[in-house]
């Protein structure tokens, strides 16, 4: 007798389960939607207090009839052209031979995206990574080729070192200890969610990664689906952090697929900081995420305190600190 498949799943038990599945996930899709609070673009999300000013330049663009990506690229650029800070753009701290390697990626509504890694002595490598997405047939380039990229299509060379940064460097050459410390060495990467007001989502991410790392280290920065993941019939999400500990739990991408799946925003981030905290010892280990769903509900969650982020729409801007899981 022909067996088809709702008697197979009946006769192995597996019914059973598909069935236990499908009930949790709309138990959490219900769960998700009756603390929903839905708002209308434009929403921009920014990681750290520098995130308010990023947020505000990107209002600004979508004011002057700039596209969602033109927000999310023009807002981080503030941070990289700012020398104060030390983990992103000009005045980033340098690897442990002394050279500002730069990371970012950025990724459109429709699915499409660019990054470039270990980029130097260019000031944006988010207009880099742009123009890789919509110039080129590839997502990421690296290195000499991504410099020699940029040069051809007009980026001029920049000392990104500047006297805060090399004498920093040179008091580390001293004793040469490496050992990230939370919420200091990545409180300057920015990573930035944007929707505009037809509900469409956008996102970019863009730092010089830990200081006085191996020479060719790569964080989750410019990593599609680590640093960054952007899907936009169902959210966005980025990170902040220990770029090692969030390429391991593919971490923005996660946070997409459980909101996907029912969760909210803030479950979604929750969940991917839990999957962390249980694959390694996060004792000394900092990792953020910030979500954003079709809806504009929000998300953000940390593993220790410490880590901020802002929060602008037409209301206006505020810095708002983040839950965390470890109390």
């Amino acid at each position: 007798m022909k067996t088809n498949r709702r008697s197979f799943l009946e006769k192995t038990g597996l019914g059973a389960l598909s069935l236990l599945l499908s009930n949790r996930l709309f138990a959490k899709s219900s769960k998700s939607m009756d603390g929903l609070t839905k708002a209308k673009g434009p929403i921009f999300l920014s990681t750290w207090t520098h995130g308010q000013m990023a947020n505000e330049e990107a209002l600004r663009v979508l004011a002057n009839g700039g596209s969602g990506l033109d927000a999310v690229e023009k807002g981080v650029m503030l941070i990289e052209a700012d020398p104060e800070g030390s983990s992103v753009g000009l005045g980033g701290l340098p690897d442990r031979t002394g050279k500002v390697t730069l990371d970012a990626c950025i990724m459109s509504a429709d699915g499409n995206c660019g990054a470039v890694c270990m980029l130097e002595n260019i000031l944006h490598p988010i207009s880099v990574a742009r123009k890789v997405m919509e110039d080129t047939p590839h997502v990421m380039l690296a290195g000499d080729g991504a410099y020699e990229f940029a040069s051809a299509n007009g980026f001029e060379k920049v000392d990104l070192l500047t006297k805060k940064s090399k004498a920093a460097f040179k008091n580390w050459k001293k004793e040469q200890k490496y050992k990230p410390i939370i919420n200091v060495e990545n409180h300057d990467t920015i990573g930035m969610l944007g929707m505009d007001e037809k509900g469409d989502i956008y996102g970019s991410c863009t730092t010089s990664g830990l200081a006085y790392k191996m020479r060719g280290r790569i964080g989750d920065s410019p990593i599609i689906g680590a640093g960054l993941f952007i899907d936009n019939e169902v959210g966005g999400a980025v990170a902040t952090g220990l770029g090692e500990s969030i390429i391991k739990v593919a971490g923005s991408a996660i946070i997409v697929e459980l909101m996907r799946h029912g969760y909210s925003p803030q479950e979604a981030c929750e969940e991917a900081v839990n999957r962390i905290v249980n694959n390694e010892d996060t004792k000394d280990i900092q990792v953020g995420f910030l979500a954003i769903s079709k809806s504009g509900e929000t998300g953000a969650y940390a593993i220790h305190p410490g880590f901020n982020f802002a929060i602008s729409n037409q209301e206006g801007t505020r810095l708002v600190n983040s839950d965390y899981l470890v109390k």
